[in-house]
This record gives C-alpha cells, sequence and structure tokens, in this order.
C-alpha cells in the first residue's frame, strides 16, 4: 500500500514539474495537398536531415514554442521532409525518390533526395513555404529563432510578399517587423 502511495506522489510531481511542449500537427506533403482542395491554406515545409544539429535546434527550440506551433497549425498545413531520406513524393504530377538512398547511412550524410534538389535546397535546415495551391513561394534557409520565423510565418500568411519587388521593401518589412511571439 505505502509502495503505490509513493509511487503515486512520485506520478503527481513528476507531472507538476514537466511543461509538455506544444505540438505542431506534421503531416506530409501528399497530406497537406489533400487537405489543401478541403481547406486552403499555405504550407510549411521543415526540410531536415537526420545528423544536422541545427535542425534538432529548430525542433526543439521553435517548433515546441506554443506561440510558433499555435500560428502554424492555424494558419499552415505543416510537412516534415527528411532531405535524405528514403521517401517517394508526388509533388505536381511528378514523382520524386532518393535512388541513390543507402540505409546503412540513414543516421549520417547521405544521398540528397531528388526533391531537396528540384527546391533547390542547399542547407539545413531550410522551410519551404509553398501557397494555397502548393506553388512554390521561398526557401527560408538555417535556424530560426521563434521570433525568427513568426516574420516570415506573418509575411507569407498575409500574402505581404507578392507587394515586395525589391530588397528594399523587405528591408523595410523587417525593420518594421514588431514580434509578438514569446521566445519560450
Amino acid at each position: 500500500m505505502m509502495k503505490k502511495i509513493t509511487l503515486g506522489l512520485v506520478f503527481v510531481f513528476a507531472l507538476a514539474f514537466t511543461t509538455v511542449a506544444q505540438q505542431i500537427n506534421w503531416v506530409t506533403l501528399d497530406e497537406a495537398m489533400e487537405l489543401q482542395k478541403k481547406k486552403p491554406k499555405k504550407i510549411m515545409m521543415d526540410v531536415y536531415t537526420n545528423w544536422c544539429g541545427p535542425c534538432k535546434m529548430l525542433d526543439k527550440n521553435t517548433f515546441q514554442n506554443k506561440d510558433v506551433a499555435n500560428y502554424v497549425n492555424e494558419h499552415f498545413y505543416a510537412v516534415k521532409f527528411n532531405a535524405e531520406g528514403n521517401s517517394e513524393v508526388t509533388y505536381k504530377d511528378k514523382t520524386f525518390s532518393n535512388p541513390n538512398y543507402d540505409a546503412s547511412k540513414s543516421s549520417r550524410r547521405n544521398s540528397v533526395h531528388e526533391f531537396s534538389r528540384f527546391l533547390k535546397v542547399s542547407a539545413y535546415p531550410t522551410i519551404v513555404f509553398f501557397d494555397e495551391q502548393a506553388n512554390f513561394i521561398a526557401p527560408i534557409k538555417g535556424y530560426q529563432k521563434p521570433q525568427g520565423l513568426e516574420l516570415y510565418l506573418k509575411l507569407f500568411k498575409t500574402d505581404k510578399y507578392k507587394e515586395m519587388k525589391t530588397q528594399e521593401q523587405f528591408n523595410e518589412y523587417f525593420k518594421a517587423f514588431e514580434p509578438s511571439f514569446k521566445s519560450k
């Protein structure tokens, strides 16, 4: 009896001191494009690799941020794509694979997936944005903190990027942007 009470108390204390990370609702690209047919939303694709340290930091520090997760879940379909993985992807009636994938290298550098090459992804992580018809908008290279990602999420969600014809216009947007996401 005492053992059960002690274990129960340990469980209660563990729950009290554990913060549950907010979760992004990740789907495949195929699922996201199907969902767009029913409810149009833009797509945010996290292009990562298994060996990439900044990719793991992005997962832990940015994608688990409550403000980021809530905003992404509400306004985007979120896709995770392993840039050196072995999945098959169909995009705009073309199928992409990784014919040189080596399963023995699954946790280290491997062959680059054809879809990564198609998107011209050259660094990891890269966050690729697509519009409501799954047309490519832009890649954002490198690790992004929550407030840095917020700038791009809101830029693409509101379609402000369509008004920007020059780097100067983006720089003005960047300078005027006031983030609201908390850093934790």
